[in-house]
């Protein structure tokens, strides 16, 4: 499981991510998404702790908390979403953008 963090402040690195979790357990692994094609961090990452336990302790104590002038939102991750399937909505028909005859 992983727990998501978010409205993280642009300046936090992978490290401080890291030590703020310790304090509530053993962390397996921080990651801090950044947008492709600034290399800039997107303002939330995730988090992924040893035990649930742990996990369940660092979402109650911290979510809601100030951290780093911002007040963090921190709760399980949901399962993300496969982008790449068809669907959505959108108008395909080409052609004349205006929808009437000529």
């Amino acid at each position: 499981m992983s727990i998501y963090v978010g409205n993280l402040s642009y300046e936090v690195t992978q490290e401080d991510l890291s030590e703020v979790f310790a304090e509530y357990g053993s962390v397996k692994r921080v990651q801090l998404p950044t947008d492709r094609e600034t290399g800039r961090p997107r303002g939330f990452g995730f988090v992924e702790m040893a035990q649930e336990e742990e996990e369940t302790a660092a979402i109650e104590a911290l979510d809601g908390a100030e951290w780093m002038g911002r007040e963090i939102k921190v709760n399980k991750a949901k399962p993300r979403e496969d982008r790449r399937s068809g669907g959505g909505g959108g108008n395909r028909r080409g052609g004349n953008s205006r929808g009437g005859r000529y």
